[in-house]
């Protein structure tokens, strides 16, 4: 249920409909469980999410009373340890846009099995994917990166993994 308006518009306690806004970042813990399905295709794919918006598309969520509802999009960061890879994947229904806080993102923007391109983002660099293009991250620093995860809607399909893909097959079961 994305945040509303009621308490606000009928006169309810102003600092507690404010406090229901602010998601700080004590309160937050990388999950580094929502994901771990991932690692049955190496050890590679371990990185945690860190939820602020809604939880993405991997994993359900809602009983985390962390999370602030979302409405339109999705946001989180993600830590990627050192060698850590988001594997190559596709959403078919929305953008996703990562904004680089903390070390380097190598992105792969990726065109069927044999065909990618690589660039390498650091401190406040972004990219925004279109929706329908398949993508991939990873750490190849030798600190954590840490950036912000931004997807377009309330709640994400499950995205796809190409036939190419390691994590081709591989289930949350």
């Amino acid at each position: 249920m994305p945040l509303t308006t009621t308490e606000y518009d009928n006169g309810g306690d102003l600092g507690k409909y404010t406090d229901s806004l602010i998601a700080t970042r004590e309160s937050r813990v990388a999950d580094f469980s929502t994901l771990s399905f991932q690692e049955k295709a190496g050890p590679q794919y371990r990185r945690g999410q860190i939820r602020y918006v809604g939880s993405g598309a991997t994993g359900n969520h809602e009983n985390d009373s962390r999370i602030l509802p979302s409405g339109g999009f999705t946001f989180s960061n993600m830590l990627l340890p050192p060698g850590a890879e988001g594997p190559e994947h596709t959403h078919h229904d929305v953008e996703e846009a990562f904004f680089v806080l903390e070390g380097q993102v190598k992105v792969g923007i990726h065109r069927g099995a044999d065909e990618v391109e690589y660039r390498t983002l650091g401190y406040r660099d972004m990219i925004v994917v279109p929706a329908g293009v398949a993508r991939s991250l990873k750490n190849e620093g030798d600190t954590d990166a840490l950036f912000c995860v931004v997807i377009g809607t309330q709640k994400p399909q499950v995205p796809t993994y190409p036939e190419h893909s390691p994590m081709h097959g591989v289930t949350r079961d």
